[in-house]
């Protein structure tokens, strides 16, 4: 009974983090959030032998996971392919992300930005189409960023609703 019952300890906590880790996920474009939530919520759910949190919520914050995941990609490609981004700006906006982790909120709203205006200008060299480039990667991240921290809402929601039923 004591190993169950450190199992199930374990369980919880690394649900819990893994959840908490998830959301954060949702604003740093490194980290994969919403998948991380669903795990969290899939440990959470094993810790309690799947009675308060059954079939039915997990398939529910499956489906949010890939449809928030879903809509932010497209969200991104959207907005720099809108505006007829390059390879290089596709790439460059990726490099941006990862480079802007290191430099907090500012590096992360700046860097796929300017990642993808200096891609945009290495491929192109035109100074007016990497800037409408750049622009249009942040709106598209911004968009992205918005359905994922919301879809991250709901499955809280659907999680906390499940555990209280």
């Amino acid at each position: 009974a004591g190993e169950k019952s450190l199992m199930i300890t374990f369980l919880w906590i690394a649900g819990c983090l893994l959840v908490l880790l998830g959301v954060v996920g949702t604003v740093l474009p490194a980290l994969p959030g919403l998948p991380i939530l669903f795990a969290g919520s899939l440990l959470i759910a094993w810790a309690g032998d799947f009675q308060q949190v059954g079939t039915i919520s997990l398939v529910i914050l499956g489906v949010l996971a890939v449809l928030g995941s879903a809509v932010d990609f497209v969200a991104g490609l959207l907005g720099a392919k809108v505006y007829g981004a390059s390879h290089m700006a596709l790439w460059g906006s990726l490099a941006g992300s990862i480079v802007g982790i290191f430099f907090g909120l500012p590096g992360l709203l700046l860097g796929p930005l300017l990642g993808a205006a200096l891609g945009e200008w290495r491929a192109r060299r035109c100074w007016l189409q990497a800037g409408k480039v750049g622009v249009a990667t942040f709106v598209g991240l911004i968009i992205g960023t918005v359905a994922k921290v919301g879809t991250a809402l709901a499955m809280l929601g659907v999680l906390v609703f499940a555990l209280l039923l």
